[in-house]
C-alpha cells in the first residue's frame, strides 16, 4: 500500500499537527477531510529516494555481486570472463 502525505488547506489542529502520513490502497477514495479533525486537506507531493551511482562497477565488482560478465567476440557471440 502507498503512504500519502497531506496537510490541511488551512489553519491548525493538535490532534493531527497540520500533517499527516496515510498508508491507503490505490482503489480508496481520495481523501477529503482530516479523519482526526475534519478539517479539508490537501494530498502533497512526497519525495522519493532512488539508488545513487557511486562509481562504474568493474568486472571484479560485478563478479563479487555474482554476475556472469561476458565479452562480446562478434554478433551474438560471446564469451565468459
Amino acid at each position: 500500500m502507498p503512504i500519502y502525505e497531506y496537510e490541511l488547506c488551512e489553519g491548525d489542529c493538535k490532534v493531527c499537527g497540520g500533517k499527516f502520513t496515510l498508508r491507503r490502497p490505490l482503489s480508496a477514495k481520495e481523501l477529503t477531510h482530516c479523519p482526526a479533525c475534519k478539517k479539508p486537506v490537501r494530498k502533497l507531493i512526497s519525495g522519493f529516494s532512488s539508488p545513487q551511482k557511486l562509481k562504474p562497477l568493474s568486472i571484479s565488482d560485478a563478479k563479487k555481486a555474482g554476475f556472469t560478465v561476458l565479452k562480446r567476440l562478434g554478433k551474438g557471440e560471446y564469451e565468459r570472463q
